[in-house]
């Protein structure tokens, strides 16, 4: 069963992630979002993309129960990199990318609405990076979005510590565009997408090729140690620990091992 949906309405092409119970972000998903990129990307109907999530959240995290069935750190990096590739077609794609977030984006859930042009949140929303709660790290280039946008001290704090902040935390840190109540935060996201829909496509596409060359030279630098550490992060007993107490609904014990 498919984990994304999409329709095209309006010069709009909108993407609806669909994997209850949270949205997890698996392997299956990431392949689906750069599938919907490939249909659209030749598609002049198309000028706008957004996605959002259905049910009680954007997306809550990565599908830790998936990273149970890899075992050598090799694998585990070459799924953040696969992941890196997908979110980096996103921010670097030549239409604009709009996340619609409600509810949470966690984990990989962030990392996937950071890849996105524009965030519009709900207010009570939750947004963070997790991983380190479970003995692990970002992997899908989140250490190396999250400080571009909310600056290094606070992408330090939310990282080191694992807590979230609100929507509108998350505006005034630089990491959302907008926040609106939960109820109109879709409503609110569409008329933005269509709002840029009536421009100029050439301009549109030449204004976001230009905003790429704001990007630091060490980002690619950064994404390929984070899937590194990545790799090496989760073959450690740490991070056993870490995702056995998740999957059990305990409080990890951590040995430094």
């Amino acid at each position: 069963m498919s984990s994304l949906t999409w329709e095209n309405d309006q010069f709009v092409s909108i993407a609806t992630i669909n994997r209850p119970p949270a949205n997890a972000l698996a392997s299956q998903l990431i392949e689906e979002i750069d599938q919907w990129l490939t249909a659209v990307e030749g598609d002049q109907d198309v000028r706008v993309l957004l996605i959002h999530g259905e049910g009680r959240f954007f997306s809550a995290g990565a599908d830790i129960k998936e990273f149970t069935g890899i075992k050598d750190g090799a694998s585990f990096s070459e799924l953040a990199r696969r992941g890196q590739r997908v979110f980096e077609r996103m921010e670097s794609f030549s239409k604009p990318i709009i996340a619609s977030i409600h509810g949470a984006a966690l984990g990989g859930g962030l990392e996937l609405a950071m890849g996105c042009h524009i965030r519009y949140v709900s207010e009570t929303a939750k947004l963070g990076l997790p991983e380190l709660q479970l003995g692990l790290v970002p992997g899908f280039a989140g250490s190396q979005r999250l400080p571009r946008y909310v600056g290094f001290a606070k992408a330090a704090e939310m990282l080191l510590t694992s807590e979230p902040i609100t929507g509108t935390e998350a505006v005034q840190f630089g990491l959302a565009n907008k926040a609106f109540s939960e109820e109109e935060v879709f409503d609110k996201s569409k008329a933005l997408a269509l709002k840029i829909a009536v421009k100029s496509p050439i301009s549109v596409k030449a204004a976001l090729d230009l905003l790429q060359y704001a990007k630091r030279a060490e980002f690619d630098k950064g994404v390929n140690a984070e899937a590194d550490w990545f790799g090496e992060v989760f073959t450690s007993s740490d991070a056993k620990e870490g995702i056995e107490a998740f999957i059990q609904k305990r409080t990890p014990v951590f040995k430094g091992e």
